[in-house]
């Protein structure tokens, strides 16, 4: 049994990580075992996050007041958050991944940015490439257009040319 002290220092670290971090997930457990807990944990380390159980009603007073008020409507039976330090998506991924292959996790959704997920639009998020691809598809965007402008001031010049060495070879034909 938790006393009223540790009781305020979990709403305090928990509020002062809402505060700072991009993305927040609730998770329901029904009979999940230690050894899943515990790879689940280690999966979402690895992934730049951390997965807690909460009290509901400690996650109430923490989330209030906070960009992750809205995981409110998230919280039934036991609650798990996962807290994303880092990349939300690969965090997502993870979560979505696991609920799959072990029943005992249910995903609920989560806040990303201050505003609310559902579990379809946390699966939604999981499916979106890592950031490095979507940064080398945007570069490759952005560079189209000036290799497609390069190319086509390349081809004046070596049409000219070939035109001119069509003419050449023309006149060889003749004079020959």
């Amino acid at each position: 049994m938790l006393t009223r002290k540790q009781k305020e220092e979990i709403v305090q670290k928990l509020r002062k990580e809402f505060e700072e971090v991009p993305a927040v997930f609730v998770t329901t457990f029904r009979a999940m075992t230690a050894e899943e807990s515990n790879e689940l944990r280690k999966k979402l380390r690895e992934k730049g996050a951390r997965y807690q159980v909460v009290k509901n009603t400690l996650l109430r007073r923490a989330s209030s007041g906070t960009p992750a008020e809205p995981l409110q409507e998230f919280i039934e039976g036991p609650t798990g958050v996962a807290i994303c330090y880092e990349d939300p998506v690969e965090v997502a991924k993870v979560l979505v991944e696991f609920a799959k292959e072990h029943e005992s996790l249910i995903n609920r959704g989560g806040v990303l940015g201050g505003k609310p997920l559902e579990a379809a639009s946390l699966e939604a998020l999981a499916k979106v490439p890592p950031r490095e691809v979507l940064m080398a598809q945007l570069l490759g965007l952005l560079q189209a257009p000036m290799a497609q402008f390069v190319q086509l001031m390349a081809a004046v010049p070596r049409n000219f040319l070939f035109a001119l060495n069509a003419i050449k070879e023309k006149k060889a034909e003749e004079a020959a």
